[in-house]
């Protein structure tokens, strides 16, 4: 009997251990909803960028990726994400995909441009950088490198 209560017990502390921290990582991790409107951008290629990925604005996330369809008509994938309510993007920003490192996963980043006039709710980014993958650049490495 004196085992069981034993076993019982580490039991109990393994499992308070973790949801400890499970709970410290999901508040450390920024998961969060962001409140703020929906703007869209057209990429002609988003490998590897999925749903929730990070907005960034000077590297500070102020948004995440909350749809990616293909548009039928121009075979352009169309990536929807919602900002924060407290950042007005000018209409002549430019959203890029970028990856954190080497290995590290994808995001967006937005480069404010000078305009005074603002993206409304709803509207759409009109000028966007598609972003190369880790393949093509290690492919063109080894091109020039070999290239006499």
């Amino acid at each position: 009997m004196g085992k069981n209560l034993v076993e019982t017990v580490i039991g109990a502390i393994v499992l308070i251990i973790a949801g400890t921290f499970f709970g410290f990582a999901y508040v450390t991790a920024d998961v969060a909803t962001v409140e703020g409107y929906d703007v869209t951008a057209r990429f002609n290629k988003v490998d590897g960028l999925p749903n929730g990925s990070d907005v960034r604005l000077a590297g500070v996330k102020i948004g995440a990726i909350t749809d990616t369809r293909l548009d039928f008509e121009s075979y352009q994938a169309v990536i929807t994400m919602n900002i924060n309510n407290q950042i007005r993007l000018p209409t002549d920003t430019v959203a890029s995909i970028t990856s954190d490192g080497l290995l590290g996963s994808k995001y967006i980043r937005l480069e404010p441009g000078q305009a005074t006039d603002r993206i409304a709710p709803g509207g759409e980014i009109g000028k966007t950088v598609d972003g190369a993958a880790i393949e093509e650049i290690v492919a063109r490495m080894i091109f020039l490198a070999t290239e006499n």
